[in-house]
């Protein structure tokens, strides 16, 4: 008995030496390794890279920059069904545990020891803590050192922070595939929802990602994301989190994804998202753009932008098929799976309803053709095939472009097309615009290109834009990028140099042959007008915008000075330093479609200065505004809750007038002149107020409209990217504004015709429409003619225009426009 005393003592004291050499191994462990811990008290102020949201003015989406595709979620704001499933897929003790699991771990213990040797990853057995830790503070290193550092700072987390906090890092972390991070991104990515809007099945497939998001790929390997799908369903029901019925009902969904990239959430405007994109970036830099969580409110009216791409490609097109067909985009072998060989092709995926297709076979009376076949999210061609029929209503537009036959309408389908054809088309409407059901009309990618801008012209928010025909098929923005010649399209700022220095609407200006002699070397400039050999003599100011005489605008530029018309254009903004020569005075300095759209603005509004912005506002990821557009003060806005008889706030517009309102209103009465009887009478069919001006540059390159209601303004301007010939007649009138007259019964459908408003002090005087004296009882047609207080109507003519031979200023009588005139050389109209 006494031998078993000393034996149980010997044992016991060895146990004890034991134990406190095994508790003196781990305290000398955990020293050793928490000497190199990372500091996990930036926990506390982390802000992970969030993506940057681009909206419209309405609130839509119109876009998403971002390096991790994360959106950050508040805990309180995710659902408890979805906070269950990823307890479920793992951790179902979270809540329970101090940040390190034990049963888990002894699982995993037991586990490792039985495969060692296979060369299998070892099961870890973290908990969300540790994920935490691992996926914030440490590496992905499958190592003990790992998961032991891992461990210890598990416990000092749960420590310092709470369940909840700890939870909200997770989920919005962790990396779900796809490009997703974090839960409300891949709720979006993979299903197209907001997080409260899914479904416990879908709950369930984004709780089983974290372990394998390639693995669980939802169309590459669905059987296998489906099964371990169910297996969190059964999870969810083990812990009572969900019923049986709900399980049962859940196991049954077909996990049907949705490619965040087909979601109908762009506007037409790429072109728009692009600039605002460069805007965010020159403001805030690449850091701040990509990972800054930013909010940006744009000024994109969508409704307005889809109107404007409409008419836009449809002038583009319009005009481009007039040129004839110039030949398919391709050709492929059509023998075996044709599919295949077409998905290979590049096509435009912003050109909708127009499809990428390739002929298959043709005849006199048709050709059947086989479209361009989707991708599914996994990146494989999509096995179905759809086929058309392109019959000869769908290629009479294609006359051939060059050739013997050049000109000549196609008596049958084969002339155009032939098997192997890489095409567009799209569905063949009837004059009432329903569709021809499985019929389709041949189209091709116009040459031409152009852009348009539609502004607010009180605040300068832009409204739309369209920078080309595809923003897929060029990025090159026409609208801010394309430096052109505006023509004529220029010529109310020279006339409004003129009006503010004392000249009227109804002065009178000789148009008749000038020439200018440039200098030595340089040699003689006679400028022309459009109608060449074609001069109206003594013309009133208003008579000669309307018809664009170029001769009276370099005979007014003359008088005033290029000078002074140079400081015009830099306070306008649409030339920055323009050169002191006279043919600057017709359009001939570039410039671009936003600038001009902007100085026609300030015709609008009065004469005050707008800032052309594409933004709003922008907020930081805290919801607070770090830029806002509209800078005036508004008087009595804080005032306190509840109607309490106070004054209205009143908004105080400190903005510079860079042009008298009455001359503004002088111009704008001028151009709706234009309109009426001018070089733009197709905007008549609007039948609304409308003001604006063409524009056409030498040997019609480029065409140019701009115009105006009282609270919209739209600039258009189409030609080649590499500038060339359009065409004779292809002018302003002709190609410009066709498209604006399009836009503007769109735009201004449910508006009410809203006359231009008169601006205090103007006087509205009758006058003779062709002499532009006061209107008496030998008046032929008359009209209202707007002057400034302390002018008024001639009586009788006074000619600017014509000299003697000593430089003087001499009056020429009404019979001056018969008298014998030289023709000039050409010039800017």
């Amino acid at each position: 008995m006494r031998l078993l005393f000393r034996f149980m003592g010997f044992l016991f004291a060895v146990g004890t030496i034991v134990f406190l050499v095994g508790v003196a191994a781990v305290a000398g462990l955990i020293w050793h390794y928490s000497k190199d811990l990372p500091d996990y008290s930036q926990l506390q102020d982390y802000e992970p890279p969030v993506m940057t949201r681009v909206h419209a003015a309405d609130g839509s989406l119109l876009g998403e920059y971002s390096r991790e595709r994360r959106l950050y979620l508040p805990i309180q704001a995710v659902p408890k069904m979805v906070i269950n499933a990823f307890l479920a897929a793992e951790d179902k003790n979270f809540y329970e545990h101090g940040g390190i699991d034990y049963q888990g771990l002894a699982r995993a213990a037991l586990l490792y020891a039985q495969n060692i040797g296979s060369n299998r990853r070892p099961q870890g057995a973290s908990t969300i803590t540790q994920q935490v830790a691992k996926n914030f503070l440490l590496t992905n290193e499958v190592s003990f050192t790992r998961k032991i550092k891992e461990a210890l700072l598990a416990m000092r987390i749960e420590r310092a922070y709470s369940k909840d906090r700890i939870l909200e890092l997770y989920l919005n972390e962790i990396y779900l595939g796809l490009g997703a991070y974090g839960i409300a991104a891949a709720s979006l990515v993979y299903f197209d929802k907001s997080v409260n809007e899914l479904t416990v099945a879908e709950a369930a497939y984004l709780a089983a990602l974290p372990k394998a998001p390639a693995a669980l790929h939802p169309v590459r390997n669905r059987d296998r994301a489906i099964e371990r799908r169910n297996y969190v369903l059964d999870r969810l029901m083990e812990n009572g989190w969900i019923k049986q019925a709900d399980a049962d009902k859940a196991r049954k969904d077909p996990l049907a994804v949705t490619s965040r990239a087909n979601a109908a959430h762009t506007f037409a405007g790429e072109y728009f998202a692009e600039e605002v994109r460069r805007d965010v970036f020159e403001r805030y830099g690449e850091k701040k753009l990509y990972e800054g969580g930013l909010s940006v409110r744009t000024t994109l009216d969508p409704k307005l932008q889809v109107f404007a791409r409409q008419t836009m490609t449809a002038g583009l097109v319009r005009y481009d098929e007039a040129q004839g067909w110039r030949g398919p985009v391709n050709k492929i072998d059509v023998s075996g799976d044709w599919g295949l060989k077409l998905a290979d092709v590049k096509s435009l995926s912003d050109v909708s309803p127009w499809r990428m297709a390739v002929v298959l076979e043709t005849s006199d009376h048709s050709a059947r053709i086989g479209f361009q076949p989707g991708r599914e999210l996994g990146g494989a061609v999509s096995k179905e095939r759809q086929i058309g029929l392109i019959t000869l209503d769908g290629v009479r537009w294609a006359k051939a472009a060059s050739g013997p036959g050049r000109g000549k309408t196609p008596s049958s389908v084969s002339q155009v097309l032939s098997p192997g054809d890489i095409i567009y088309a799209d569905p063949l409407v009837n004059k009432d615009g329903s569709r021809v059901e499985g019929q389709y009309r041949l189209r091709q990618l116009p040459e031409v290109s152009g852009a348009m801008v539609v502004m607010d012209p009180w605040t300068g928010r832009v409204l739309a834009m369209v920078g080309g025909f595809s923003f897929d098929q060029s990025q090159f923005n026409r609208a801010t990028q394309a430096y052109r010649q505006p023509g004529s399209s220029f010529k109310p700022l020279v006339y409004s140099a003129a009006m503010d220095n004392g000249y009227t609407p109804s002065t009178v200006v000789i148009d008749a042959p000038i020439e200018i002699d440039q200098g030595q070397g340089i040699g003689v400039w006679r400028p022309e007008n459009y109608s060449t050999g074609k001069y109206y003599g003594p013309t009133t100011l208003r008579n000669a915008l309307q018809r664009s005489l170029n001769t009276v605008t370099v005979r007014l530029a003359q008088d005033i000075g290029m000078p002074l018309i140079g400081e015009y254009a830099k306070r306008f903004g649409v030339y920055d330093d323009l050169p002191n020569y006279l043919s600057y005075a017709l359009g001939a300095g570039e410039t671009t479609v936003m600038r001009m759209v902007t100085a026609y603005s300030m015709f609008a509004n009065g004469g005050r200065r707008v800032k052309p912005t594409l933004i709003d506002r922008i907020q930081d990821r805290y919801g607070r505004t770090i830029f806002r557009h509209d800078q005036r003060e508004c008087r009595g806005c804080e005032a306190p809750e509840g109607w309490k008889n106070q004054a209205e706030p009143q908004l105080v517009d400190r903005r510079e007038q860079v042009l008298d309102a009455m001359t503004a209103y002088q111009i704008t009465s001028m151009m709706e002149g234009v309109v009426q009887g001018g070089t733009a009478t197709v905007i008549r069919e609007v039948g609304k107020p409308i003001a604006g001006k063409t524009g056409t540059t030498n040997d019609e390159k480029d065409a140019w409209f701009i115009g105006f209601s009282p609270d919209v303004v739209v600039g258009i301007y189409v030609g080649y990217d590499k500038p060339r010939n359009l065409g004779r007649g292809m002018t302003g009138g002709h190609l410009a504004a066709p498209i604006a007259k399009d836009f503007l019964k769109l735009a201004l459908a449910d508006k009410p015709a809203v006359p231009f408003r008169v601006p205090a002090g103007i006087k509205l005087i009758r006058v003779d429409a062709k002499s532009g004296m006061r209107a008496g009882p030998e008046s032929g047609r008359t009209i209202l003619e707007a002057f400034k207080p302390g002018t008024a109507p001639p009586d009788n003519y006074s000619v600017i225009g014509v000299a003697d031979a000593d430089g003087r200023s001499v009056t020429v009588p009404p019979e001056a426009d018969r008298m014998i005139l030289r023709p000039g050389t050409g010039g800017l109209y």
